[in-house]
């Protein structure tokens, strides 16, 4: 990162160096990308066809835009990433409180700076990651804090008037000119102060108490909403919303594949939890589905959204566990498994906003609950459904599994040992033979888990029983569960 060296304004004039506005930037630079085949926003998945290509459009546009979606919808992370649009670097008058364009001054303060040093005064060079002024919507923020209002230490020390423009404290929207501003959850802005934006957007000045001032503030706005803060909190208004010319809708992932591959992009793990815990595939696909499954879920409050924030948290959380039984048992590196997704319960419970009835059934029996949704139905994806099989009356693949346990009775799995786990699997009748008939590329290193992950599903389909007491977990017939209790 080379910073330019020019640092008069005459060399800069010299150099052939001609003013853009930040959205012919954004522009200039986003078609040069589109030219070149690179990606507009890199990092962001599962929005090609969507999302994208419509902040493209306004982009193009010239528009000021307002991403609208719920929470975990990587709306900041769009607004941000805005910036890798921008120049590098930019050149600004030094001396100056704003990021005052060296060829069209704006304050008293930058005209003053060219009238006394002309083609000498200094140029000083912001990166384009120094260009980004974000805000974060409440209650108690103000006109001031926006805008800005008269200083009264200011007035002193100068020894001016109030009448003076040179003692206005500028706020936050001055002070990103030439750049971008992010307002965040824009609906929390009480609307006396959703008011004070009209004229930025519409005229690019700004009205601070009595001063007569007319400054064509040159400002990308980028503003996020969520549609439940329009009930819930506040609200857009009307006015500000008409002013705001593109308004883009974002979503969840589509898919299983793609949620996973932000999980496993955003999951902050420790570099030794990646060298000792490997997670299969199987697991990551088990998280996803609990999203998908709270997402659509009757206890769970849809308006409120489930942030991709869930399956993070919870990857990071299965990790852990796997590490901590790796840990307690001596070893140095371990597999996650079926029974560690018990220890993703507490990153499940707070991503979530529960109706009335989840509330009384209680947040942690609402995870349970989907986590056994999920189960069934990722493996109807790999295995014959029970269920499907019961309403054809066709032999069920399974029947060898379940006369095992008639027979035995049960099988006890810890979830804090390693080396016995594949052992104790391999003794249930039948299992192995399931696994071989439907899953015969199974690596042998992710058979346990797959295995594993049968007996749990059959559980949940009520073909046998389980019951989970501590660190261990029982497998068993259902007759004998009517004794012992199954979860």
């Amino acid at each position: 990162m080379i910073q330019p060296t020019i640092h008069t304004l005459g060399a800069l004039k010299a150099s052939g160096y001609r003013s853009r506005s930040v959205k012919e930037e954004l522009r200039d630079n986003l078609i040069a990308r589109l030219q070149s085949g690179r990606p507009s926003f890199e990092g962001i998945y599962g929005y090609d066809d969507t999302v994208i290509p419509d902040l493209e459009r306004a982009i193009l546009a010239r528009h000021q835009v307002l991403l609208l979606g719920l929470r975990g919808q990587a709306k900041t992370r769009l607004a941000r990433l805005m910036l890798q649009l921008l120049d590098e670097w930019m050149p600004a008058l030094e001396g100056c409180e704003l990021m005052e364009d060296p060829l069209l001054p704006l304050s008293r303060e930058a005209k003053d700076i060219l009238a006394r040093d002309g083609d000498e005064a200094r140029i000083r060079w912001i990166h384009r990651n120094d260009r980004l002024i974000e805000k974060l919507a409440t209650p108690d923020v103000t006109v001031a804090d926006l805008i800005g209002d008269a200083d009264p230490i200011k007035a002193a020390n100068l020894r001016l008037p109030y009448s003076d423009e040179r003692v206005i404290h500028f706020g936050l929207i001055p002070r990103a000119h030439r750049g971008l501003f992010v307002l965040n959850e824009l609906p929390d802005l009480q609307a006396r102060i959703q008011v004070a934006l009209f004229n930025i957007l519409q005229e690019g000045d700004i009205q601070i108490r009595g001063f007569q001032l007319r400054f064509p503030l040159d400002i990308q706005f980028v503003f996020t909403a969520n549609p439940e803060d329009y009930t819930q909190r506040g609200s857009i208004v009307t006015p500000l919303k008409d002013r705001i010319e593109s308004q883009i809708l974002t979503h969840y992932p589509l898919d299983i594949q793609t949620a996973a591959k932000i999980t496993l992009q955003e999951a902050q793990l420790h570099p030794q939890q990646k060298q000792r815990v490997s997670v299969p595939a199987l697991l990551s696909e088990l998280l996803e589905q609990v999203a998908f499954e709270a997402r659509h879920h009757e206890q769970v409050d849809g308006r409120s959204g489930v942030s991709a924030r869930l399956s993070i948290s919870a990857y990071e959380c299965l990790v852990s566990t796997a590490e901590r039984r790796m840990l307690r048992a001596g070893g140095t590196k371990t597999s996650a498994r079926i029974s560690d997704l018990s220890g993703t319960l507490q990153a499940l419970t707070g991503k979530m906003e529960l109706v009335f009835e989840g509330e009384k059934e209680g947040a942690i029996n609402v995870a349970r609950n989907l986590q056994r949704l999920a189960i069934r139905t990722v493996f109807a994806r790999y295995f014959p459904s029970p269920e499907k099989l019961k309403k054809k009356q066709d032999v069920s693949p399974y029947a060898a599994i379940i006369e095992w346990f008639n027979d035995h009775d049960l099988i006890l799995l810890s979830h804090d040992q390693d080396d016995t786990f594949r052992k104790h699997l391999q003794q249930v009748g039948g299992l192995w033979a399931v696994l071989k008939q439907y899953r015969p590329e199974t690596a042998q290193a992710e058979e346990a888990v797959w295995a594993e992950f049968i007996l749990h599903a059959l559980a949940d389909y009520s073909l046998i029983s389980r019951k989970r007491e501590g660190l261990q977990t029982t497998f068993g017939d259902l007759v004998g569960a009517l004794f012992g209790g199954r979860d």
